[in-house]
């Protein structure tokens, strides 16, 4: 678990204060990796910046990617004669997994793909924070950090991986686009019910899981005022990371997987169409997610893969068949068996 957290509006405003113990000297700095969306707004005036800390601006319109985070440790390395007192992630998914991989690399020798698998992290992370500006992907609270490699897309999944500090401000997720807002949500709510209907379930993730999914309910299908559904869909992704932190996801995450790696498909979006075309496998949940996107007026994007080869669908195969933890909690240990190279195929043509 996240050892510290800090919840509330207005919280953000207490980082400064948060950091300070932590600050080794001078020539230590704090690297804030912040999404490139908030230059030039309040928010960067509100971040506490003293001795040498430095502020870095990335996009998060792609996937964070493992020579993303190589180039990022070589030139803090570099521009530094000190390691970092600490590494503080600022935005949604991209750059709350960026933050956390960074930290671990910071501290670890090699290369990040190296490191993309399960228990692979020898070292503890540089001192490491983390702070949501969209709510859903429960990056803020996961155990794994996930970056597209030169062969693979993989989480570095380790307990070292974990924030140290999370700051849980609702009032930072104001003005998040319409589609934005409804694709990262859907990742918690899709995490939810593959978290509830898989075979890894135990009575910890589902008490979690039950709780996300009935704030993502209120968020998506009742009428609550803007800022009451900012504050629970942000405890709604903090719930489905603590689900799948212990349990595991399922099908819609295995074969998003593969969309992301061949066609750099964003993350909530790639689950999104997915998991509309996955009622056998989870009923109720796709029954659900049609009544959303109809209440939010939200048109997922079609022909997606009309054009793709056959070597591109192999490509898409390979990649969401190695998720195997994914395979085992969707379909149990036979999970070979029913979700035959083929049967991936004719699911991805849909899309």
């Amino acid at each position: 678990m996240v050892p510290r957290v800090v919840y509330g509006k207005g919280s953000f405003d207490q980082l400064g204060d948060i950091l300070m113990p932590h600050r080794k000297n001078a020539d230590a700095p704090c690297i804030f990796l912040v999404d490139d969306v908030f230059e030039g707004t309040d928010l960067i005036s509100r971040i506490p910046l003293i001795f040498n800390d430095q502020l870095i601006f990335i996009s998060a319109e792609e996937e964070p990617k493992t020579v993303q985070v190589d180039v990022l440790v070589s030139k803090i390395r570099n521009d530094f004669t000190e390691p970092p007192s600490g590494i503080i992630g600022i935005g949604g998914g991209t750059l709350l997994d960026l933050a956390k991989a960074v930290a671990i690399m910071l501290n670890n020798p090699g290369t990040s793909c190296a490191y993309q698998g399960w228990d692979l992290v020898r070292k503890p992370s540089l001192y490491h924070v983390g702070i949501p500006t969209i709510s859903g992907t429960g990056a803020e609270v996961s155990r794994t950090t996930v970056l597209l490699g030169p062969e693979k897309k993989l989480g570095i999944n380790s307990d070292y991986t974990i924030f140290d500090q999370v700051i849980m401000d609702p009032e930072l997720t104001k003005g998040v686009p319409k589609e934005q807002w409804f694709y990262t949500g859907m990742d918690c709510f899709i995490h939810c019910i593959e978290s509830l209907n898989g075979t890894y379930l135990n009575a910890f993730s589902q008490s979690y899981g039950e709780k996300a999914l009935a704030l993502c309910k209120e968020v998506y299908l009742q009428d609550i005022d803007a800022s009451e559904s900012r504050e629970k869909l942000m405890m709604a992704s903090w719930h489905g990371g603590m689900s799948i932190a212990y349990s595991q996801v399922g099908v819609a995450h295995a074969m998003s997987y593969g969309l992301s790696y061949l066609l750099g498909v964003r993350h909530g979006l790639g689950n999104c169409l997915v998991f509309q075309h996955l009622n056998e496998f989870y009923p109720d949940g796709v029954a659900l997610f049609h009544k959303m996107l109809k209440r939010h007026n939200i048109t997922l994007p079609k022909g997606i893969t009309a054009k793709l080869t056959d070597s591109d669908f192999d490509t898409m195969i390979t990649v969401s068949l190695g998720m195997v933890p994914l395979w085992e909690n969707a379909l149990g240990t036979d999970w070979m068996k029913i979700m035959t190279p083929e049967k991936l195929k004719s699911i991805y043509q849909k899309i």
